[in-house]
C-alpha cells in the first residue's frame, strides 16, 4: 500500500509504527455553524481510508476532534447571548447527525479542545522551559519559530519568504513578538469571552496547540498518519509540526496526507459569491449516499467541482450499483437451491479479478475514482451471469462481493425495504389477476393505485417485482 506524502511530495510503502496498527488523527470542524460540503469531504475521504485499513486488517485508532472554542463560536454565543458551550454543544450534536447520514464512523475518540486545556499549559510549559516558547508583557505565549531548525518542511515554504509576509501584515499588538514569525500558543482573554486560568494570564489555547496535545494524548508521542484538507498544511500542520516535534524530541507523524479543495461550478466556495452549501443543503435534494458517492468519484488529492450535473451523474452511478444488488436479491429468491456448478466456480473465480482490482486502486494512494469503476465492472458481470437456472450460491457470493467492495467505500447499496402491507399485496394479486383476465384497463388502474402510495411495480420475465418510491 502506497501513501503520497505531503512531506516528501512523493507515493512511500506504508509501513505502520507498529505491525497490524494504524494511529491516525485528522483535524475536524470549528463548530459554530452547520458543516458545509468542504468539511464533508476530508470526514468522507479519510473514513474510506479507514475503512479500507481496517478490511486490510489493520487495528485503526481514529481521532477526530472538535474545535470547540473559537473566535467564531464566540462571536455567535456573543450573538445569541448565550455561554460559547451552547453554541459548540448544538453544532457537535448537528455535526454528528450529518456524519451519521453520510455514513461516517464514529472516531475511536472525538476530543473536545475545552476539555484538554491542562494538557495544552502542560506542553506549553514544556516549550517554555525548552527555550522554544516566551512569554510577552501581557502574557500571551509565543511560539518561538526560528528555534525549530527545520519549520517549513511540510508546507515546503522558506523562512525568509515568510518572514518578508510577516513584516508587511503585522497589526497593531504584534509588536511583541522577537519575531514576526512566531505565533500564539495562549493568549489573554477579552471581555464576554471563556476562559482559563493559567500560569501566565487568564485566557484561551491559541488554534494549533490543541491538535498536537489531542494527538498525543490519545495516540502518543509519534503517529501513523495525520490528515485534513489542504488549506491546513500551512500554517496549522506546519506549526503542529514545530511545537509537537520541540516538545516531544520526536517525529510528530510519518504521513501526512491532504485532500484536495472542493470548488462550487468551477468557483471557490464562498457566502459572498452565494455559491455556499451545508450538507443539510444538499440532502434536502439528494440522498446523503449520493454526496458521498459524488465525493469519492474523483481522487482525494485532485480538485472536485460540485455542480447539479455532476450529482445528478453520481446518483445515477449509485443508482446502478443498488439496482444490480436489487436484481441479485430477487434472483436469490428464486435461484436452485443447490451447490454452485462448476461453470459459475469459475464465474466467481473470474469475478475476484475485479476484486484485485478494487484492491489495486485503493493500494495506491487510495484511488476511489478507480476503485468504484471496478465496482462498476463487477456490476456489469454479474448483470451478465446471472441469469438462467442459477445457483443461491453463485448468485449470493455476487451479491456479498457487490456489498463488501461497496462497504469499503462506505456505500450502502442494499436498502431496507419494509414489507407490504395486507391492502397492497392484495391489489398485486389482483392486479395479476387481472392481466391474466386480459383486463389491462383494470391493470393499469392498480398501477396508479400503487404508485400513488409510493410503490413502483416493475414487470420482469422473471415475474413482478416493486421498489419504494
Amino acid at each position: 500500500m502506497k501513501i503520497y506524502n505531503t512531506l516528501t511530495k512523493k507515493k512511500e510503502e506504508f509501513v505502520p509504527l507498529e505491525p497490524g496498527k494504524v494511529k491516525m488523527y485528522v483535524c475536524g470542524p470549528t463548530v459554530y455553524n452547520l458543516i458545509h460540503i468542504g468539511n464533508a469531504r476530508p470526514m468522507i475521504v479519510f473514513d474510506t481510508v479507514r475503512r479500507y485499513m481496517e478490511h486490510k486488517g489493520y487495528e485503526v485508532n481514529y481521532v477526530s476532534n472538535f474545535t470547540d472554542v473559537d473566535d467564531k463560536i464566540i462571536k455567535k454565543a456573543i450573538e445569541e447571548g448565550v455561554e460559547a458551550s451552547v453554541i459548540s454543544q448544538r453544532y457537535i450534536e448537528e455535526c454528528k447527525k450529518d456524519m451519521a447520514a453520510l455514513n461516517v464512523k464514529p472516531a475511536t475518540t472525538h476530543p473536545l479542545a475545552t476539555e484538554e486545556i491542562c494538557g495544552m499549559e502542560e506542553m506549553i510549559r514544556t516549550l517554555i522551559d525548552k527555550g522554544h516558547a516566551y512569554v510577552a508583557e501581557d502574557g500571551t505565549v509565543y511560539f518561538r519559530t526560528r528555534s525549530f531548525k527545520e519549520y517549513g518542511k511540510l508546507s515546503h515554504k522558506n523562512l525568509d519568504d515568510l518572514e518578508g509576509g510577516k513584516r508587511s501584515l503585522l497589526v497593531s499588538g504584534e509588536d511583541q513578538k522577537e519575531d514576526p514569525l512566531d505565533f500564539v500558543l495562549w493568549k489573554p482573554k477579552k471581555d464576554g469571552e471563556p476562559y482559563w486560568d493559567a500560569p501566565w494570564c487568564k485566557g484561551r489555547p491559541g488554534w494549533h496547540i490543541e491538535c498536537s496535545v489531542m494527538s498525543k494524548k490519545y495516540l502518543g508521542d509519534e503517529i501513523d498518519i495525520h490528515a485534513g484538507g489542504e488549506d491546513l498544511v500551512f500554517p496549522h500542520h506546519e506549526n503542529e509540526i514545530a511545537q509537537s516535534e520541540a516538545a516531544n524530541g520526536k517525529t510528530f507523524a510519518r504521513y501526512w496526507m491532504h485532500n484536495a479543495f472542493l470548488n462550487i461550478d468551477n468557483k471557490k466556495m464562498s457566502k459572498s459569491a452565494g455559491n455556499f452549501f451545508t450538507v443539510r443543503d444538499i440532502t434536502e435534494k439528494y440522498d446523503p449516499q449520493v454526496l458521498r458517492f459524488f465525493m469519492l468519484s474523483a481522487h482525494y488529492r485532485s480538485p472536485l467541482n460540485f455542480s447539479a450535473d455532476l450529482m445528478d451523474a453520481a446518483k445515477n452511478g449509485l443508482e446502478r450499483i443498488v439496482t444490480a444488488v436489487s436484481n441479485l436479491k430477487f434472483l436469490l429468491s428464486n435461484a436452485g437451491d443447490f451447490a454452485a456448478t462448476e461453470e459459475e466456480q469459475k464465474l466467481l473465480e473470474e469475478a475476484k479479478g475485479y476484486v484485485g482490482k478494487f484492491d489495486e486502486a485503493m493500494d495506491d494512494d487510495f484511488n476511489t475514482a478507480d476503485a468504484i469503476s471496478a465496482i462498476f465492472e463487477l456490476v456489469k458481470f454479474a448483470n451478465t451471469y446471472a441469469n438462467g437456472e442459477r445457483s443461491k450460491a453463485f448468485i449470493q457470493a455476487l451479491i456479498d462481493e457487490i456489498k463488501e467492495l461497496s462497504d469499503i467505500c462506505g456505500l450502502i447499496v442494499e436498502k431496507e425495504e419494509g414489507l407490504l402491507d395486507a391492502d397492497i399485496e392484495k391489489l398485486i394479486e389482483e392486479r395479476q389477476a387481472a392481466r391474466k383476465a386480459k383486463n389491462f384497463a383494470r391493470a393499469d388502474e392498480i398501477r396508479g393505485e400503487l404508485l400513488e402510495k409510493g410503490i413502483i411495480l416493475e414487470d420482469t420475465r422473471e415475474g413482478v417485482k416493486w421498489k419504494r418510491a
